[in-house]
């Protein structure tokens, strides 16, 4: 949306859709606000819009304490571009800035600093620094909100270079000094009758872990997310409990300067703001606007909160925009009936890129690879229910011992020859894993849609550039958001698991008219995640 009329249309009807998409800051009381802040409407003169939270805070607005802009889900734009703009916000967001500063950010873009600087300041109204900034002064709010942490380690944790810079910025974004804001959420937590997340912790986050929401924009289809991710749970990395819509995802984290332990709940009832009072609502959101995933972190180093929790998003396919999915799939004739019976399917990321290129080129089912894990992985500290190990790094898959092409595809990763980190260039990753000796274009294309997290496939293996025709047409009709059509169609049983090439792609959207007419009415196929690959 670039019309800021259209913009302050959003505004008026409370459009959760927007969310993450834009803010919007009021220049008569200085705060800036999520679109659908339920607050009194401003009026168009006094209103101005950014593309991000840092844009509006550097120039000098305050988060809206009542609709807490911070907290909304990540633009769906950084999915789908692959330009440098694109790239370089999934690695702030995946700490980047923080940990290796602007240099190391142009480094991996290779570009100059100056260049980035320029053209994310151009785009988004803020370059790096600010942008790495506001994810700073988000993690520090949680952190204060949700442990008893002592503010002085808490500072460092959340990435402050030091305890002055720390409170300038939470009195500038927030208005208030870190001891108000931890005050103020206690004195929320008092009058709901709730304890505090980090009670009787010594200064660390509960026994459970520091609790989070994991918002998201519009419908999500949670059982097909969690179907999708139990059949493929490696045992000793990961582990799903409960039944059927009480479910709990498990797993273990790989990360910066430790490791955690994620948990990650199955809503057992509708989790959604109330719909907007007119106008704008999508007929495919089926009356839901939005909710959360509850989510624990229990971590060695509080240092890593921040990229863990952007690692859970990009896994759970937090920040999509379905709206836009909908729009674009819905208008297929073919696919307009499974998106209608499926509103909100999600495209799972991957929480380790790395580890999940293994598990692709390794193949077979989930025990294989757990076989791979008790081999080669380093065991937890102390067992943790079903989870046992780390999944081995690229580094130690290199050995003579370890079988082809894992050890091929590992010696490229540890080497750099193959790059999978968050801002990585899709398209070279996908040439140079495909380019390996037992990979293949097949095993490329699905890696690159979920460990790089592309929504824009279908132009991957025998459909690319330079297939037939009628392959690229029907990849071309569904773009930018390919792989939401791919999981339609492999939730419906329409499409062989695993399979992503244009020749089967084109077969299936030719048989597909009868067929997703069955399974509008319910009559589908088993679901194909009990046949998937391990990834």
């Amino acid at each position: 949306m670039r019309d800021d009329d259209a913009r302050y249309e959003a505004v008026s009807s409370r459009d959760a859709r927007f969310d993450g998409e834009f803010f919007f800051a009021v220049v008569t009381t200085g705060i800036y606000c999520r679109p659908s802040c339920p607050a009194v409407t401003p009026k168009r003169v006094n209103v101005r819009f950014f593309v991000s939270a840092a844009a509006a805070q550097a120039a000098g607005f305050r988060a809206c304490r009542r609709c807490r802009p911070d907290a909304v889900p990540g633009s769906a734009e950084w999915n789908v571009r692959a330009d440098l703009v694109g790239r370089a916000m999934r690695f702030i967001g995946d700490g980047v800035v923080d940990r290796e500063g602007v240099g190391g950010l142009a480094r991996r873009l290779g570009y100059s600093a100056r260049q980035v600087q320029r053209q994310l300041t151009a785009e988004l109204g803020a370059g790096p620094v600010a942008l790495a900034r506001a994810r700073r002064a988000h993690t520090a709010r949680v952190l204060l909100q949700t442990t008893d942490l002592p503010v002085t380690e808490l500072a460092f944790a959340a990435g402050f270079a030091s305890i002055r810079q720390f409170n300038d910025t939470m009195r500038e974004i927030y208005a208030g000094t870190p001891s108000e804001l931890r005050a103020a959420a206690a004195g929320r937590r008092g009058r709901a009758g709730a304890p505090s997340q980090g009670a009787g912790g010594g200064g660390r986050s509960a026994p459970g872990g520091i609790a989070l929401r994991l918002a998201y924009r519009g419908p999500y289809a949670t059982a097909e997310i969690f179907d999708f991710l139990q059949v493929r749970a490696v045992p000793g990395v990961e582990e799903v409990r409960g039944s059927h819509g009480t479910r709990t995802y498990r797993r273990t984290l790989r990360l910066t300067y430790g490791s955690g332990i994620a948990e990650v709940d199955e809503p057992t009832g509708p989790r959604t703001r109330k719909r907007p009072p007119a106008g704008l609502v999508c007929p495919a959101a089926r009356g839901a606007d939005g909710g959360w995933l509850e989510c624990r972190l229990r971590l060695t180093d509080l240092r890593d909160l921040s990229t863990a929790v952007q690692r859970l998003r990009r896994l759970f396919d937090l920040d999509a925009d379905p709206y836009a999915v909908a729009e674009r799939l819905g208008a297929d004739p073919a696919l307009g009936p499974l998106v209608a019976a499926r509103p909100g399917l999600r495209s799972p990321g991957a929480a380790d890129p790395e580890e999940l290129a293994v598990r692709i080129v390794l193949g077979g089912p989930p025990e294989r690879a757990a076989e791979l894990v008790r081999a080669y992985g380093k065991p937890l500290d102390a067992v943790d229910g079903g989870l046992t190990h780390l999944f081995p790094t690229p580094g130690e898959l290199t050995g003579e011992e370890v079988a082809e092409p894992v050890r091929t595809l590992c010696t490229a990763l540890a080497d750099g020859t193959v790059v999978l980190d968050a801002g990585a260039d899709r398209y070279a990753a996908e040439r140079a894993l495909a380019a390996l000796p037992g990979v293949g274009a097949k095993a490329a294309a699905y890696i690159r849609m979920r460990a790089l997290g592309d929504p824009d496939i279908g132009d991957a293996g025998e459909g690319g550039e330079g297939g037939p025709a009628g392959e690229r047409a029907v990849a071309g009709a569904w773009r930018p958001w390919g792989a939401y059509a791919v999981h339609h169609l492999w939730r419906a049983g329409l499409l062989p698991a695993g399979e992503l090439s244009g020749r089967e792609l084109s077969a299936c959207a030719g048989a597909l008219p009868g067929r997703a007419e069955e399974a509008g009415r319910g009559r589908e196929a088993a679901p194909v995640a009990v046949a998937a690959p391990v990834g």
